[in-house]
């Protein structure tokens, strides 16, 4: 079975803990290597959130129970990478243009 290589969670979470705290928590789990955290909206009881985490072997439960622990949910799952490399998404022409 492959591993996951790469997430991409759409994320509702209050503001304690901070995005800080919460990427450094993220990269604490085994199997992470890099984690990413963007705030994109907020209002004055929680934010939305991107988490990108990568990793040569990522335990997508015990991500979600951090983020469970932190107070968030997990709104969607955006992206998955599993295999033996991480590769992008191939470009097609049904995809908005992006100039």
């Amino acid at each position: 079975m492959g591993a996951i290589r790469r997430l991409v969670l759409d994320t509702l979470k209050p503001h304690v803990p901070n995005i800080v705290e919460m990427a450094v928590q993220l990269s604490d789990l085994p199997g992470v290597e890099a984690v990413n955290i963007s705030i994109y909206e907020m209002d004055l009881q929680v934010e939305n959130a991107k988490i990108t985490i990568e990793g040569a072997s990522i335990d997508f439960q015990q991500v979600v129970q951090r983020i469970r622990d932190d107070g968030a949910t997990i709104h969607s799952i955006d992206e998955v990478v599993a295999g033996r490399s991480i590769i992008d998404d191939a470009s097609t022409p049904q995809d908005p243009y992006q100039g």
